[in-house]
């Protein structure tokens, strides 16, 4: 595993549309642990999208305190409810705001090993997986802030 470079606010690359994996094989998985050691050796890091690393492909790491999650191709297929959140981003530091996200939210994936996966999170999770997700099609959470906080 290999720590990767954060892309931060101003990189290009953070607003361009990921491209999906055609075959989940080592060189993914690779990227995919390299990603994980990155986010768990930054601070304050719940997720990662592969864009963050400069990677134009659709692939997310998630740890919310319940253990690692790994998402190959994610998409939301389901949202209920509304919630007001706080938010930041690993390549946005010290900047955090409040948006609306929905409370619940269904994502169908392939895990690490080309398996289909269908994932619910709710509050905290459901905010992570949205997040992570718009970070696939170039979307920051600072596109939909409501309110900045110091």
């Amino acid at each position: 595993m290999a720590l990767r470079q954060i892309r931060l606010y101003d990189d290009e690359i953070l607003r361009k549309k990921s491209k999906g994996v055609k075959v989940v094989d080592d060189k993914i998985r690779q990227i995919l642990d390299d990603m994980a050691e990155t986010m768990y050796n930054t601070e304050n890091g719940g997720g990662l999208a592969a864009p963050q690393v400069g990677i134009l492909k659709r692939l997310v790491v998630i740890d919310m305190g319940e253990g690692l999650i790994k998402l190959v191709n994610p998409k939301i297929i389901a949202e209920e409810g509304n919630q007001e959140v706080i938010e930041g981003c690993l390549s946005i530091p010290n900047k955090w705001g409040k948006l609306d996200r929905p409370e619940k939210v269904t994502v169908q994936a392939l895990n690490e090993n080309g398996e289909e996966i269908i994932l619910t999170g709710k509050g905290d999770l459901a905010k992570c997986f949205c997040h992570e997700i718009d970070h696939l099609d170039g979307i920051l959470f600072t596109d939909f802030v409501t309110e900045y906080i110091d």
